[in-house]
């Protein structure tokens, strides 16, 4: 059995646990950091020092009991205003399984931040205050982590202890939140009454609502499925770095490093290099300094070929049974993450896996409207926050696959060249706003290459 210890020191061993990656996401004040500190504490995951540290500052403020939530808020600016501004990551296990969680600020400005803590995550934690139930940074939340796929989404309608722990409070939110995320694709939704501040159903369950019968956070968290099964998908191997030793050992060695970004290449395979479209053949796979004849994602490697081929950083190597198509009008959605707008004919830099090139902003179909999923027609432009369908046409042909087949090849971000400021980050393909009301296309126009 995993002691106590190894759980907080991080030795469960991982050949019997499974890894888990989740994000919290919620409004101002939903309680995210107190939750994510409650999950911790209750778990026994908190070193001593930790908590001796928590609780110090909490006296220091007059309060009776550690403010959990500066567990989680780890910048001053986030203790002095009580809130939470920057991504912070946590790392925790249990004997059951380990976590990589991502816990997002609330703010609207801070949305973006969302985009980042969930690009990654098996599951989504979304809180709701029961006073407030169901509000727009709700279905802004709601719709980013639909937009990127994350599989599981846990409503957790948080502070029930300030509505009397009402049955019928809960019911409410959990049918309105569950009807648009549904809307929105969302495969699994599980909505649980919690009070992060009181610890009711977070670990353990709560003595106060014995009208819920499901699991607390904890136990949904310990059980839900997941699957990392990168190597049922099509192999991709984006290159990142030519090695070249030219030394008297390796006068002729040629290799071409990067991580497996899915699927499986064996020595003898043959490959496709995009986008030149030239073939050949795996002639050796080198991993750790070691000669191997199979590699999977998310392995990095080196490849050897064949033939000699012009092979630089940001082409993509795939079997030439099933290779991904390119293109040059990439049309996605993009969640809108900068401060200055997008804008139809706007020049940037699109960087996909290792390739970076330049684009222009063909056009901006539509916006999308959170209140009633409805698309708006040729806003013009994006601002911050905004989700909405681009078109945008690339300088040189992309390797792209659609973001609901591959995360990692599927997305890509549009970087302003001037400053190197991420403007938006995008999701190749149909989106979950496929079945919204009205989508109209803008007309052909603007900048060509």
């Amino acid at each position: 059995m995993t002691s106590t210890t190894d759980q907080v020191a991080g030795f469960v061993d991982p050949s019997v646990t499974t890894l888990l990656r989740f994000a919290t996401a919620g409004s101002v004040d939903d309680g995210k950091s107190t939750l994510v500190g409650r999950l911790l504490h209750d778990s026994k995951s908190v070193l001593t020092d930790q908590l001796e540290a928590v609780e110090a500052v909490s006296a220091q403020r007059g309060q009776d009991a550690p403010d959990l939530a500066l567990l989680t808020d780890g910048l001053r600016a986030e203790r002095e205003q009580g809130i939470t501004i920057d991504v912070a990551y946590r790392y925790f296990a249990t004997a059951r399984r380990r976590f990589i969680l991502a816990d997002t600020p609330g703010h609207v400005q801070y949305t973006r931040n969302m985009v980042t803590g969930a690009s990654t995550a098996d599951l989504a934690v979304v809180l709701v205050d029961a006073r407030n139930g169901v509000i727009e940074q709700t279905r802004r939340h709601a719709a980013v982590a639909a937009l990127l796929r994350v599989p599981h989404v846990v409503l957790g309608v948080n502070k029930m202890d300030l509505v009397g722990y009402e049955e019928k409070v809960f019911a409410a939110i959990a049918e309105e939140f569950t009807a648009y995320a549904s809307d929105l694709g969302v495969p699994e939704i599980t909505a649980i009454p919690i009070s992060a501040l009181a610890g009711d159903n977070v670990v353990e369950p709560s003595a106060h609502m014995d009208w819920y019968g499901g699991p607390t956070v904890l136990e949904h968290l310990e059980t839900v499925p997941v699957s990392h099964d990168l190597t049922a998908c099509p192999a991709r191997f984006p290159v990142q770095y030519v090695i070249r030793p030219q030394t008297a050992e390796h006068p002729d060695y040629r290799g071409y490093a990067g991580q497996i970004a899915s699927g499986v290449l064996r020595v003898g395979e043959a490959v496709t290099v995009l986008p030149s479209g030239r073939t050949s053949v795996i002639e050796g796979i080198d991993a750790l300094g070691e000669g191997v004849d199979i590699a999977w994602a998310p392995q990095s490697v080196t490849l050897r070929l064949a033939d000699d081929i012009d092979i630089s950083r940001g082409d993509l190597i795939a079997p030439s049974s099933n290779p991904p198509a390119t293109t040059q009008d990439v049309v996605a959605t993009v969640c809108h993450v900068a401060d200055q707008p997008l804008a139809v004919g706007a020049r940037v830099l699109l960087k996909h896996t290792t390739r970076t090139v330049k684009a222009i902003v063909k056009e901006i179909p539509s916006r999308l409207t959170l209140d009633d999923l409805s698309q708006h027609p040729d806003p013009g432009q994006l601002v911050a926050n905004d989700i909405g369908r681009v078109v945008v046409r690339t300088a040189e042909p992309l390797a792209l696959d659609a973001y609901a087949d591959s995360r990692r090849t599927g997305s890509f971000l549009l970087i302003d060249p001037a400053d190197g400021t991420t403007l938006a980050a995008g999701m190749a393909g149909e989106s979950f706003a496929s079945q919204a009301r009205t989508t109209v296309q803008a007309d052909e126009e603007g900048w060509d290459f």
